[in-house]
């Protein structure tokens, strides 16, 4: 009697233990997804560096946790940090093979990473998981038209481009990729009106400066030098300190006839760099705008200085030397812009040059 009771003992004793262990798991997995939940949110709402730490956590309770790997992985890419972000991937793919997150995130790191040939082809393995379980996951027709963009295959990234806005109608990167793509084409109406509907449906709290950029120069190519001006007004008010935009405002000033807001430009491109011979070039034209002539002649002459076969400053030279009376010293600018293969220059020869 006494070793059924002793048998008896031992069997609830185990069935205890059973159910300790079974808690155990539970409470066990329910830190994981505590972790994983919690990050996935700080993800969410761009709190990343709160996110990894939560994740490391999740994935030391459950060390094949690929999802968690996965969510580090993208997470990493967010700040940047490429190549451990890859490793994240690698770790994903040993415990899940051929799962579509890790596919499509290596993809998009090794994009980043500049290793293009390898980002075509997790990028293109990633898609045709996507056709098949139609996730219909614009982000990644994104990241393949940048590809494209890349690579100079404009008309299929354009293609791709509109297959990402069928998902994503409001997809403001697509919608800018597609202005750039059509300034490349030099189609730079179709740019202005794509990178129109990118800056509108901006918020004030995340403004792409470089969609103005763009615009600006969009704007420059067809004429339109005043709303230049005012889109370059916008991007210097993040970026006052960039030499190019500061030179690009200043020659659509210049052919909006603002010369002397052109020469301020010029001013402060010279001073981040006073061996530009374009700024001296771009200056000695306002000032010629103006009247300065002298003053003009000696930013032209130190501009032909800094570059000695810059054909466009002998042409602007002899412009002012024209306006000065110096004919003889304009046609000799002009011969000289000739034979460095300025077409403007021969025109010019022939019509003023030739009596």
């Amino acid at each position: 009697m006494q070793f059924y009771k002793w048998l008896a003992f031992v069997c609830m004793w185990l069935l205890s233990q059973d159910s300790y262990c079974q808690k155990s798991r539970k409470d066990s997995l329910e830190n994981e997804l505590t972790y994983f939940n919690t990050a996935s949110d700080f993800v969410d709402s761009a709190q990343y560096d709160k996110a990894l730490p939560l994740l490391k956590k999740a994935i030391k309770l459950k060390p094949d946790y690929w999802e968690a790997y996965n969510l580090s992985g993208k997470t990493k890419v967010k700040l940047q940090q490429y190549k451990e972000a890859k490793k994240d991937f690698e770790k994903a793919e040993k415990i899940a093979p051929m799962n579509y997150e890790s596919l499509k995130w290596k993809g998009i790191t090794h994009y980043y990473l500049n290793e293009f040939n390898e980002a075509k082809l997790n990028l293109d393995t990633a898609a045709f998981f996507e056709n098949e379980e139609k996730l219909d996951d614009a982000e990644l027709y994104y990241y393949r038209a940048l590809l494209m963009f890349k690579g100079k295959g404009y008309k299929q990234a354009l293609t791709t481009c509109e297959s990402a806005l069928e998902f994503n109608p409001k997809y403001i990167e697509v919608i800018q990729l597609k202005g750039e793509i059509r300034f490349e084409k030099k189609e730079y109406n179709y740019a202005i009106k794509e990178l129109n509907e990118a800056i509108a449906l901006m918020s004030d709290l995340n403004i792409n400066y470089y969609a103005y950029k763009l615009r600006a120069k969009s704007k420059f190519e067809v004429g339109d030098f005043a709303g230049a001006v005012k889109d370059w007004n916008v991007y210097l008010e993040a970026n006052p300190e960039e030499e190019e935009a500061l030179v690009s405002r200043a020659s659509a000033k210049i052919n909006a006839n603002d010369n002397s807001g052109a020469i301020v430009d010029l001013d402060a491109a010279i001073k981040l760099n006073s061996k530009n011979p374009v700024s001296y070039c771009y200056r000695g034209v306002a000032k010629g705008g103006n009247r300065q002539y002298v003053e003009a002649l000696k930013d032209l002459d130190y501009s032909i200085k800094l570059k000695f076969d810059y054909s466009t400053a002998y042409v602007n030279r002899a412009a002012i030397k024209m306006a000065s009376k110096d004919k003889r010293g304009a046609c000799e600018d002009l011969r000289k812009a000739d034979g460095l293969g300025n077409e403007m220059a021969v025109r010019l020869y022939e019509k003023y040059c030739r009596d």
